[in-house]
């Protein structure tokens, strides 16, 4: 035994993952769900991903140009990603571009400062790892206060008249009613962050361990990037509902009276 933890690559692993696929569909099925086909359709395409990912990672860690580029390919993925789970049109590049610009503002300082400090050395298998878990991480806070902004300027577009009413300009107002939204997007990464090593041991972690690391790098890393995700996902969500706000980002359900006035 050479105490190596990481899959074995062969035969099992593929019967591993059919009958944990067949769990899920089955379990769909009697909790009537509906999630059968979304089951299978995703395990498949995550699997189809992963394997060309995994290829093309490999040429890009070959060097520090192809790894940026790389990191540079997940952030457009990423901004025109959360532009749709948002309900943003994406006919045009000037939604799905403001978008990238929340998540950029939050992502790229923290990115830099981790491995601009040499903490985490600044090569291809630093910089996609880190770039991965952090620019992915802004996505789903952007995702979140898009989301809940826009159902919370719906909900409230009397209280956001009002305020236009009183002589509030529409940026001011909006922002009055969405602000109270931007604390609960954020919630997800916060208990993460408290109750990590409690309830959850996380991906970073996870893997110094499985690369031979010590628990003590293993933690380091991971603290690392857990407050580094804070002050990302802070970032991308204040540029994003100052956006919102100022009526430049507009969910399509939106567009045909915000903003008014």
């Amino acid at each position: 035994m050479n105490g190596s933890v990481t899959p074995e690559v062969d035969w099992r692993l593929g019967i591993v993952l059919a009958i944990l696929v067949l769990v899920g569909v089955v379990a769909s099925r009697l909790g009537r769900l509906d999630v059968g086909r979304d089951t299978v359709v995703s395990s498949l395409r995550a699997a189809l991903q992963l394997a060309v990912v995994a290829l093309v990672i490999t040429a890009a860690l070959e060097s520090l140009w192809g790894s940026a580029l790389f990191a540079a390919v997940m952030l457009v993925v990423a901004s025109w990603t959360a532009a749709g789970r948002m309900g943003v049109p994406r006919r045009g590049p000037e939604q799905v571009v403001l978008v990238g610009v929340a998540l950029g503002a939050g992502a790229l300082p923290v990115v830099a400062l981790i491995l601009g400090s040499g903490v985490i050395p600044f090569n291809g298998p630093g910089l996609v790892p880190t770039a991965g878990i952090i620019i992915g991480n802004t996505m789903t806070a952007a995702v979140l206060a898009g989301r809940r902004a826009f159902d919370e300027l719906e909900r409230s577009f009397g209280a956001y008249e009002a305020g236009l009413a009183i002589g509030l300009t529409s940026p001011v107002s909006s922002f009055e009613v969405l602000q109270p939204s931007a604390k609960e997007a954020l919630s997800p990464g916060l208990d993460k962050t408290r109750t990590v090593g409690l309830v959850t041991l996380p991906g970073a972690f996870v893997g110094v361990l499985l690369g031979g690391g010590t628990p003590l790098e293993a933690g380091a890393a991971q603290l690392l990037v857990l407050v580094g995700l804070v002050a990302a996902q802070a970032i991308t969500a204040t540029v994003l509902l100052r956006q919102i706000a100022q009526a430049r980002l507009v969910r399509s359900t939106l567009a045909d009276r915000y903003p008014n006035g």
